[in-house]
């Protein structure tokens, strides 16, 4: 009987500024409807990583598959109808949304940008801020008229508009005041039941990760350690 194949699957990940080494021949799969926490401090390497797994800059080694295909040698045109499949979403809620920007039209970029815009597009967007637990009336309004929770759940909600089967939560919840992160983990947690959602989870904090994910690696300096 054949395994069943990981979803993202990243092996011996190696990214460099100049001479100094930031990922050391890193590797950790995620599998479909899993969350996979990478735990460490500051400095150790995740941001890199999450940079190189998004292909937001080329590792200096190693591979990284997703869905069985190899993103480190395809160019920007054949990772285009990838990227909507594993969308991040990052630490800082404001910074991810522009200013300009109504909440509607935030969400609703992607669904533009995919050609997928169409009569039931105002619809989708107002069911997709549902999901994230925002009222209708949230869309009109500017980021900086949102709460950083209400940011952030907006934030969610761009990136469900491209179907995503992964999610890489880049810190999402540190930028937050300690009583509205439950409530984000919360609809994390609930979206993952409902939509059979992977998550590639980022966080420092240790009792985080380990209430929210099913399993946990650990990364100091640049390298897997023992958990």
């Amino acid at each position: 009987m054949n395994q069943p194949t990981a979803l993202l699957d990243v092996r011996d990940l190696v990214v460099r500024y100049g001479a100094v080494t930031a990922v050391d021949h890193v590797s950790f799969s995620v599998d479909a409807g899993e969350t996979l926490a990478l735990n460490g401090p500051s400095g150790c390497g995740k941001s890199s990583t999450v940079a190189a797994v998004l292909r937001l800059r080329r590792p200096d080694g190693g591979r990284v598959r997703f869905e069985g295909r190899e993103l480190t040698t395809l160019s920007e045109r054949e990772l285009r109808p990838l990227r909507p499949r594993m969308q991040p979403v990052f630490q800082d809620p404001y910074g991810s949304l522009s200013p300009r920007h109504r909440i509607r039209d935030a969400v609703a970029e992607p669904l533009r940008v995919q050609g997928r815009w169409d009569a039931t597009g105002p619809a989708r967007v107002a069911a997709l801020l549902d999901r994230v637990g925002l009222a209708p009336a949230y869309g009109d309004r500017f980021p900086h008229e949102l709460s950083g929770g209400q940011c952030q759940r907006a934030g969610i909600a761009r990136a469900l508009a491209s179907e995503p089967r992964l999610l890489v939560l880049d810190e999402p919840v540190s930028a937050l005041d300690p009583s509205v992160r439950a409530g984000v983990l919360n609809l994390l947690a609930g979206l993952q039941d409902d939509l059979g959602l992977a998550y590639l989870f980022i966080c420092h904090d240790r009792a985080v990760v380990r209430h929210f994910a099913d399993r946990v690696v650990e990364m100091r300096g640049g390298r897997l350690v023992p958990a």
